[in-house]
């Protein structure tokens, strides 16, 4: 469980720094699947600060995924949003109001109660068409979102979000069927052909959304996307349990720390507030970061 909230924490830290990086960018084709649009983003250094925490938030839900069940793992990954809201309010000063420090004390207690009803991690792999299933949820995706990637508005943003969401589900369902790291057993193993896709995919749209759409339902539809799809699988086809007696406690604090996460969405429109910063810094002649007129409070907020 350390492992998965020290994810959250380098993921969380990371969103900020990516979604600054895809605003500054230059807009590319409007698919959702751009790869112009990612290696424009990784010219500067805050993406590639945000790519280096999201490396090695990926190697501690690696190791949190095949010791704990995928549900405390995805609901650790919800709470990156807290872990946004709070390093925005120290660092980026901007104000945190009532409803969401009260936000992230539900998400902390939610996560405090999977904490201590969680189980043993389940053993089974489940029925064998799910590596292949997960190969084509992740296909499913790529088309999705370079037809997503063209919507309007909010309807862009929430799409590419919750495509987003649902690749990085596929990843974390695909570590736990890869028990083997040989090169040959790899290659005849479609879980692994899943995850590299899907991972890509991900980040691609997510990258997109970041930059032309509202980062607040971006990020709604990525915290969906990515738990709740995810926990069923663990807990239908993996075997994954909760400690005896504690299964109801483990589904409350599930769904306290989504929901809490999901009311804490809307902090997103910190990173236009970081955004409007950045821009404005020259003009001023003050750096990026620097609280001043730039910034606005966590709820103005407008569409991309």
């Amino acid at each position: 469980m350390i492992c998965a909230l020290s994810s959250a924490v380098c993921i969380g830290t990371a969103s900020v720094l990516q979604a600054v990086a895809a605003r500054a960018a230059k807009p590319g084709t409007g698919s959702g699947v751009d790869v112009t649009l990612q290696l424009r983003a990784m010219r500067q250094w805050r993406y590639l600060v945000g790519l280096a925490l999201d490396g090695l938030s990926f190697a501690l839900q690696i190791v949190a995924l095949l010791t704990i069940p995928i549900y405390a793992v995805e609901a650790s990954q919800a709470a990156s949003l807290a872990v946004t809201a709070v390093v925005a309010a120290r660092v980026l000063k901007v104000r945190l109001r009532g409803l969401e420090w009260t936000a992230v004390g539900v998400v902390s207690a939610g996560l405090a109660m999977i904490g201590l009803s969680v189980g043993p991690e389940g053993e089974s792999q489940g029925p064998p068409a799910l590596p292949y299933a997960l190969l084509g949820a992740a296909f499913a995706v790529l088309v999705a979102g370079a037809v997503a990637g063209r919507l309007p508005g909010r309807a862009r943003a929430l799409v590419l979000g919750f495509g987003a969401g649902t690749g990085f589900g596929v990843v974390s369902v695909s570590v736990r069927l890869i028990d083997d790291l040989a090169p040959s057993a790899l290659a005849a193993n479609p879980a692994w052909y899943a995850l590299l896709l899907a991972g890509g995919t991900a980040f691609l749209l997510l990258t997109s959304a970041f930059q032309r759409g509202s980062v607040t339902t971006a990020t709604a539809g990525m915290v969906v996307g990515e738990t709740i799809g995810p926990a069923l699988v663990g807990v239908v086809w993996l075997g994954d349990r909760t400690r005896e007696g504690l299964a109801v406690p483990a589904a409350v604090g599930f769904v306290v720390a989504v929901a809490g996460a999901l009311a804490l969405a809307r902090f997103g429109e910190a990173s236009d507030a970081v955004t409007d910063e950045a821009s404005a810094a020259p003009r001023r002649g003050r750096g990026p970061g620097h609280g001043g007129a730039g910034t606005r409070a966590p709820g103005d907020h407008r569409e991309g």
